[in-house]
């Protein structure tokens, strides 16, 4: 034991650290953060970064459509971008009459940013799909016009996982059924087919990110978790991955689909992967509308084979909210599916949280004003990942340049003659496909040299995109 003379000691010591503290209103639950801010640290200085912007930032243009989440607008008002905001999506005909002058776009799942609408994007810089997918735009396209294409692969995991557990409870009890028969005034209290999901096995079909987080909330309820991808994934909890797509559907009570929207993946779960499941098993897909082929479905649900399913996604989805919308003029079997007991029908809500929102917001406006501030096409999807350290605030007469162009032999040689006149300080180059991105800083520039550099880099024969960030 300490002996009082050696307490008083370490009283004072710890009241010194406290006194240490720079701000006479600050509230300290413990003295050691106070005391190691007295410390020198060299390792963690972090200098202010220079902000590389070329243009005013009232010039810069930003077109949100699908009523994207405030945090995004705040982010870019920060920047003082110009900002036009629409809470619905556009047509062809109207994206190919706003898009002529857009610096960036952000839309979510219902705007369709084709080759054609592209091709009159005279200014377009970036694109920022507020949401997972990007098959509503044309990649390929973007990336020959050197438009970078970002997207929020984690920031909605977490909403559409906690959907589709509620799903899966909801399946099991036929709750969907029972409360559309309340409304009606109908009291229908049963047991049958009507199960605990405790002890049931859920079979995950893609196990990325919501695949993941649906893993563990299904163990947390007592469920037994097979999961197939066409990688090798470290299992979380007491999962397992099984070799094929079969041994699933042979041994899961409940599916969950969460795979992306590809050539593979349309049409993937159809007739076969329907009788190859257990007699009286569910399937949820809150992945792709073209992923399930949904005349099979009706198909085998009407015959008994499928007990109940939940659908959040369909192959044509109305552009807009509102009565009527969802009909057989969009989709031909509307009314087949609707008619159908214990299925449950959501409008492609399962990213439609508040926190998600929220958080998409922030992750892609981010990534849109770095690419646009810096260049930093970290986190593209079409596009070339390229990062450079940020330039400090003391480095002077420093001009970045980004330098998108075909990726052919020779050309790197070609750019770097035409910067050798200057230090290059750092450079980074990389490939996508056809597509390369080069960034470099260059030291010792004054104004003549950055339009003397332009246009030798302008002038070069496989240059798709040049900007000079300074």
């Amino acid at each position: 034991m300490a002996s009082p003379q050696e307490i008083n000691n370490l009283q004072s010591t710890f009241q010194r650290a406290l006194n240490f503290s720079g701000s006479p209103g600050a509230v300290s639950t413990s003295p050691t953060p106070s005391f190691m801010n007295t410390v020198p640290q060299r390792m963690n200085v972090v200098k202010p970064s220079k902000a590389l912007k070329p243009f005013s930032s009232g010039d810069i243009k930003i077109l949100l459509l699908e009523n994207v989440n405030q945090t995004a607008i705040d982010i870019f008002n920060d920047q003082g971008y110009q900002i036009e905001f629409h809470k619905s999506s556009f047509s062809e005909e109207e994206l190919i009459a706003k898009i002529a002058d857009v610096h960036a776009i952000g839309i979510r799942s219902k705007t369709k940013l084709t080759a054609k609408v592209l091709e009159h994007a005279k200014n377009l810089v970036c694109i920022g799909c507020f949401c997972i997918g990007t098959n509503q735009v044309d990649l390929e396209s973007a990336a020959k016009l050197g438009v970078a294409v970002f997207n929020s692969p984690f920031s909605n995991s977490r909403s559409v996982a906690e959907l589709v557990m509620g799903e899966i409870i909801s399946l099991a009890r036929q709750l969907g059924d029972r409360s559309i028969e309340m409304h009606t005034g109908t009291w229908n209290k049963v047991s049958h087919g009507c199960w605990e999901i405790r002890g049931k096995t859920l079979g995950i079909v893609g196990c990325g990110h919501i695949g993941s987080q649906l893993s563990v909330l299904a163990e947390a309820f007592g469920m037994h978790v097979l999961y197939y991808d066409i990688v090798t994934i470290m299992a979380l909890g007491s999962a397992k991955q099984v070799p094929t797509l079969n041994e699933l559907l042979n041994r899961s009570d409940f599916v969950s689909l969460h795979v992306p929207a590809t050539e593979e993946t349309n049409n993937m779960f159809s007739a076969p992967q329907m009788a190859a499941m257990k007699d009286g098993a569910y399937i949820i897909n809150a992945s792709r509308g073209t992923v399930v082929d949904i005349p099979s479905l009706i198909q085998a649900m009407k015959v008994g084979k499928i007990a109940g399913a939940a659908l959040d996604v369909y192959p044509n989805e109305p552009a807009k909210n509102g009565s009527g919308a969802f009909s057989d003029e969009l989709n031909p079997w509307v009314s087949d599916l609707v008619s159908l007991p214990n299925i449950i029908l959501t409008p492609h809500i399962g990213g439609s949280t508040e926190e998600a929102q929220s958080a998409i917001g922030v992750e892609v406006a981010t990534a849109l004003s770095k690419y646009i501030n810096e260049g930093n096409s970290v986190g593209s999807v079409n596009f070339p990942e390229v990062s450079l350290r940020p330039l400090d605030l003391d480095q002077e007469n420093t001009v970045r340049v980004l330098y998108i162009h075909h990726n052919v032999p020779g050309v790197l040689k070609t750019v770097n003659n035409i910067l050798s006149d200057h230090n290059i300080e750092k450079q980074f180059s990389d490939s996508n496909g056809d597509i390369a991105y080069l960034m470099a800083d260059i030291s010792n520039v004054d104004q003549s040299d950055i339009k003397d550099v332009y246009d030798k880099l302008n002038a070069t024969e496989y240059k798709i995109s040049i900007r000079l960030l300074y």
